[in-house]
């Protein structure tokens, strides 16, 4: 890519000759990683007037970065840097480095790293049976019109979407999209002070118990739940209590007293994929209403409901305003878009927004505009439509593979979603399984981390079929099958 001449400046108190300084600029930036093989240098009139030294100084110190490899000379076309260019060693940490002085274990104020998420290898798409939840499958994405709502994002008329700082406003375009296209999906009706972009649901969640969380206060999540959740809630101080789900999801009556806040994954629970009923989700708001607890209603997936429409969410069905909505598009379209949204109650939002603007202002502009582009122009909806048909198909698969290697479902979602939650027989630790899975080509994840402390089960696991081909499942499951069988026989 060509380099920016005004990248290079000559520093005042620099040694040497004008050539030598230039030779040395150049360089130690090539050195220090910031100009890269295959980079094109400015002109030598470009970069002497830009310098305001002789074009001749200029092309003196590019024909000695030339002899030295630093760079090469292609005809007409200008000076690159060379692909073979020396190197610096890396001396991130000297032999002889001194250690910190400072106790960080005492400075440090959380134990932020210490709860457990379920990770997966960097390389996971360089195994043949990757049955890894929530990732994109580029064989589904609409590349082409994804990368044109984006290069129109970047044109001039949205150059204000692109560049302004909006403090702690969001992109209106995106708002009114979601007011206007998704939100009437779920039976919610908003006005726009009601709704908060986030950088995802992850980040929607860490707002909702920043601000309703604390010392004194009683978070209520379900067992087993979304590991991100418990890490956010290990962060506010707060007393946590977990209530086991069974099949129809969180029980209303099993919510402990003194609840401030629930946190409940109706539409399909993380991880089983159980499915509240309506008659329960109007139970659950009948609870928080004569004990006085707010319900922070997580509904990802649900735009995966394509085996049966989507129940109605617990917030279309709020008549006292309890229910927190959050959303995000990290299922629907991918991971790394990094955006969610919240609907709530004006007054919470205000001050969500207020905290999301102390930390990172607001998510993307960019990314904001290119997302509303992508629902205005109705590729959104031709993208969800083609990701339920391949969804069908492979659960479809994925069925008929668990059946005949005898594998046990333990939480069956029947609206939809993009995993199954599973169970090996007892005595199958599945953190072992799937270490030995990995060396059979097979990524699985264990199922110990999604449940609360001390009450864990060790022989579940989940497996989707988001980040798989179709014709690789059946395979798939016969090797988790035979690593099972191995296990058990080990066991007996």
């Amino acid at each position: 890519m060509p380099i920016p001449v005004e990248t290079f400046f000559l520093a005042p108190d620099a040694g040497g000759t004008l050539q030598q300084q230039i030779r040395a600029m150049i360089a130690d930036g090539i050195l220090a990683g910031r100009l890269r093989a295959g980079d094109k240098l400015p002109s030598s009139r470009r970069l002497a007037d830009h310098l305001g030294v002789s074009r001749i100084t200029v092309t003196l110190a590019y024909t000695d970065l030339v002899a030295g490899d630093y760079l090469w000379a292609r005809g007409r076309s200008g000076h690159y840097v060379s692909e073979t260019a020396p190197t610096r060693p890396d001396v991130r940490r000297l032999p002889n480095a001194p250690e910190s002085a400072v106790d960080w274990s005492a400075r440090i104020v959380g134990d932020f790293s210490g709860h457990g998420i379920v990770g997966r290898p960097e390389d996971w798409r360089s195994y043949p049976y990757p049955f890894i939840y929530g990732q994109a499958d580029p064989a589904l994405f609409d590349h082409q019109n994804w990368r044109q709502c984006a290069l129109r994002a970047l044109g001039r008329r949205d150059f204000d979407a692109l560049t302004e700082d909006y403090y702690e406003r969001d992109d209106p375009m995106l708002i009114e999209y979601v007011l206007r296209s998704l939100l009437p999906r779920r039976g919610i009706a908003a006005a726009p002070t009601e709704v908060l972009l986030t950088l995802g649901a992850q980040n929607a969640l860490w707002l909702a118990t920043q601000v309703l969380l604390g010392p004194g206060r009683q978070a209520v999540t379900e067992n087993p739940c979304y590991t991100g959740l418990r890490s956010i809630l290990g962060q506010t101080a707060s007393n946590v209590l977990a209530v086991d789900v069974d099949e129809e999801g969180l029980p209303p009556d099993a919510v402990p007293a003194g609840a401030d806040v629930v946190f409940v994954t109706p539409s399909h629970q993380s991880p089983t994929n159980a499915t509240m009923p309506v008659q329960r989700r109007l139970a659950l708001l009948d609870r928080a209403g004569r004990d006085d607890f707010v319900i922070v209603e997580d509904d990802y997936e649900f735009e995966m409901s394509f085996l049966r429409p989507a129940a109605p969410s617990l917030k279309s069905l709020d008549a006292e305003g309890r229910v927190i909505y959050v959303g995000s598009f990290s299922k629907s379209l991918f991971p790394g878009v990094r955006l969610g949204y919240i609907v709530a109650p004006e007054a919470f939002v205000r001050e969500a927004r207020a905290l999301r603007g102390a930390v990172f202002r607001h998510p993307p502009g960019h990314v904001q505009r290119t997302v509303a582009y992508f629902l205005a122009l109705g590729h959104y909806d031709a993208h969800l439509n083609r990701l339920h048909q391949a969804y069908r198909r492979r659960r479809v698969v994925m069925n008929e593979a668990i059946r005949a290697a005898g594998l046990t479902v333990a939480g069956r979602g029947d609206f939809g979603g993009s995993s199954f939650w599973m169970a090996a027989p007892e005595g199958v630790d599945s953190e072992d399984l799937a270490q030995q899975l990995k060396t059979r080509g097979v990524l699985i994840e264990p199922g110990r981390k999604f449940f609360a402390p001390g009450r864990d089960t060790r022989n579940t696991y989940r497996i989707a079929y988001s980040s798989i081909a179709p014709g690789k499942i059946p395979e798939g499951i016969a090797r988790i099958a035979e690593a099972i069988g191995e296990r058990a026989d080990a066991a007996r």
